[in-house]
């Protein structure tokens, strides 16, 4: 049997600029979540997701990791959160000596 290429019910068809300006508009706004841009667009929260994941060269529909800084181009905008989270390491670690020094004074004093 010999299946017909059907478009489902409810499905649409965007312009490739429309999806572009889409993944463009998401990445502009720092606050947006796929569902935000997916409520304006009218659409469901699936297809502008798809979008994105197609531009970072990613399979649409498949959960994977983001791609790397050399897939990606923008080697600064995955830098910050690694170098972020190896600053607050550091802080605690510090917070975490300075605590220990001061509780080894104060029962110093006591004396």
């Amino acid at each position: 049997m010999v299946q017909e290429n059907r478009v489902p019910v409810g499905m649409k068809h965007y312009p490739a600029e429309f999806k572009a300006d889409t993944v463009a508009l998401y990445r502009s706004r720092p606050g947006a979540t796929v569902r935000s841009v997916a409520g304006d667009l009218g659409a469901d929260t699936e297809t502008p997701r798809n979008w994105i994941r197609a531009a970072d060269g990613r399979r649409p529909g498949v959960h994977s990791a983001p791609p790397t800084t050399a897939q990606a181009g923008g080697g600064d905008a995955r830098a910050e959160p690694t170098a972020a989270r190896k600053r607050v390491r550091e802080l605690e670690e510090e917070r975490d000596i300075l605590r220990k020094a001061a509780r080894h004074f104060a029962t110093e004093a006591r004396w």
